[in-house]
């Protein structure tokens, strides 16, 4: 699984490893708004949608995941 992936792949979105989540310690908002889930595996962060937990998840790697915290925290994303 991950054990092929290098630091520095991880670091700057090299090839995604196969995870296995069927272990994987899904979190909501802490706030209990929306439909996104998260865990961290490996070194790396899976986001879900809660009512769909069937379809595959994104895998983020460190850096991609920053990124994308950072935008949404600046409303990249809000689409209103």
């Amino acid at each position: 699984m991950a054990d092929s992936i290098t630091t520095e792949q991880r670091l700057v979105g090299g090839p995604r490893p196969d995870l296995d989540l069927t272990q994987a310690e899904w979190q909501s908002s802490t706030q209990g708004v929306g439909d996104v889930q998260v865990a961290f595996v490996e070194g790396y962060i899976a986001m879900r949608n809660r009512r769909e937990p069937e379809i595959p998840a994104v895998i983020f790697s460190p850096a991609e995941w920053r990124a994308f915290v950072l935008d949404a925290r600046e409303g990249a994303f809000d689409l209103t």
